[in-house]
């Protein structure tokens, strides 16, 4: 099996596919005029615009939906994983690929809200329906949808509960089997039932939990403050081959900065757009800008914050492609989230452990829900067609059993499973997005026109941009479409139960 999945792997992540997203990115940059640049005071201005009303869910809750799935795993085990095989040069290429990556989570975020849908009341996109929208091509439509299925239910979610059961080990001495027995408990309660008070809790908790990382970090940092200017020389040598350790591997630190990096902020990926494109807004480049700086949250400061607590603490190990150590901080520790437990202990003796396994398991947990949140679009998306209800449930109890299984696998094989999925994911969505980027420009350019003439809140109106198929829009003002979506709301469906009502609940609050 892991010789099977080994082959995939390679197949799927030739130095090509490398080399198409950072291209990708640097093209999309270029046409854009560096969008993820010029445009970064717009992006805060919109990420904290409210609703026009009760329907829908706003920019920011948007963005918060999609940070539950991008801040996770990748953001300690992830960069702790890159560190390991690739170097402290991996850490730089993540910043690249975060750079580069803003430009194309602009485009696929945009691309989103163009061609979404108002099902049931609710307003649903993604790759799958910009894909038989804007490309016009139903056949990789479907591909799409049932590679993200294959991804979210079953090849990625693991990842994230094997992270917390190694933690929960480490920290607690909890056996794996009784947190697989747990996770999937929980899981199951929230996606065949959901509780109200489990929402408003963890809507509490995780922002909570997510500032408490970064502010415990920065505390670390600030402990080994005088090895900062090292660290720092370290990652840019490493990353370029000009250190005498780690010059050597500097192909092996492009290749895992590229895939943790994409596996930490999902840019270009197609996973991203699938919860924007719930936003309700006047015009589809304020969620493509917002989705953008996403990006840098997640690798710029969560990440970074993971990086330079590991490397300065020293709590790290490197070993070569032939396995061979090229560096040992943590002998005999395998790569994953015990690096920062082991940085933070370092500091604050007895602390690190327990923590960083608590912050991982609400982080990890919420990542979970937005894969399910996912594979039930995508489910959406296949049922138009075949209105098969029950492969719902089917989806379901394969996500729970693949999370608990996953929990008690050695990671190496989790992360290798995880890795052919959103590599598969991306090589979809790339091909798209290079096919419609166009459009995406098109509405940017419509956008920062009606920026310069004096309008604040710029609508959308497609028909005037020989933007065809985009049937949300198409001959509605932006406030018939609110008051389309106030009257078929959410909250106006039957009793909530589900995965993807704990989502709505969980972000649809002011």
């Amino acid at each position: 099996m892991t010789e099977f999945a080994n082959q995939v792997y390679e197949i799927v992540w030739s130095p090509f596919l490398v080399y198409i997203l950072l291209g990708t990115g640097l093209y999309f940059s270029l046409r854009s005029r560096f969008v993820q640049l010029r445009m970064v005071g717009e992006m805060l201005r919109l990420m904290f615009q409210r609703k026009n009303d009760n329907s829908g869910v706003s920019s920011f809750q948007a963005l918060s939906m999609t940070l539950a799935g991008r801040v996770g795993t990748g953001n300690i085990a992830g960069v702790a994983t890159a560190i390991c095989f690739g170097g402290p040069g991996a850490l730089f290429w993540m910043w690249v690929v975060a750079f580069l990556g803003a430009s194309s989570a602009f485009v696929e975020s945009t691309l989103g809200q163009i061609y979404k849908e108002r099902i049931n009341g609710e307003c649903t996109g993604g790759p799958a329906f910009y894909i038989e929208h804007g490309a016009r091509s139903k056949f990789f439509a479907w591909v799409f949808a049932i590679i993200t299925l294959l991804a979210s239910a079953v090849l990625c979610p693991g990842v994230q509960s094997n992270a917390i059961g190694a933690a929960m080990e480490s920290a607690f001495g909890i056996e794996t089997p009784i947190s697989a027995a747990v996770i999937c408990s929980l899981l199951c309660f929230i996606v065949f039932g959901g509780l109200k008070r489990i929402a408003s809790f963890t809507t509490v908790v995780v922002p909570f939990m997510a500032l408490s990382y970064i502010v415990v970090a920065l505390i670390t940092v600030f402990y080994n403050v005088d090895k900062i200017p090292a660290v720092f020389h370290l990652i840019f040598t490493s990353a370029f081959g000009m250190d005498s350790i780690f010059g050597g591997i500097v192909g092996t630190a492009v290749s895992w900065g590229v895939k943790r990096g994409l596996y930490s902020n999902e840019a270009g990926q197609g996973s991203g757009p699938h919860a924007s494109s719930a936003a309700s807004v006047s015009h589809p480049a304020k969620q493509g800008l917002v989705q953008a700086f996403s990006v840098y949250i997640d690798t710029w400061f969560v990440c970074t914050a993971t990086g330079l607590m590991i490397l300065s603490s020293g709590c790290y190990n490197v070993i070569n492609p032939d396995g061979k150590p090229l560096f040992s901080g943590l002998t005999g520790i395998e790569a994953g989230p015990v690096y920062a437990q082991k940085a933070i202990d370092s500091v604050m003796p007895d602390f690190g452990s327990p923590f960083v396994a608590c912050a991982l398991f609400f982080f990890a947990f919420t990542t979970i829900l937005a894969y399910a949140y996912m594979a039930e679009t995508n489910i959406k998306y296949i049922n138009r067609t075949l209105n098969k209800p029950w492969l719902l449930y089917i989806e379901r109890a394969i996500l729970i059993f693949s999370v608990g299984v996953c929990t008690i696998k050695p990671s190496s094989i989790v992360w290798l499973c995880a890795d052919i999925g959103i590599g598969l994911m991306a090589w979809v969505n790339i091909l798209a997005i290079l096919r419609l980027h166009n459009t995406a420009f098109l509405t940017l350019k419509d956008y920062e026109t009606q920026l310069k003439n004096g309008i604040t809140e710029p609508v959308f109106h497609p028909e005037k941009l020989g933007i065809a198929h985009a049937d949300y829009w198409q001959g509605n003002t932006a406030e018939e479409n609110l008051a389309v979506e106030q009257a078929e709301g959410v909250e106006n469906q039957p009793a909530s139960r589900g995965v993807r009502a704990f989502i709505q609940r969980f972000y649809n609050k002011d």
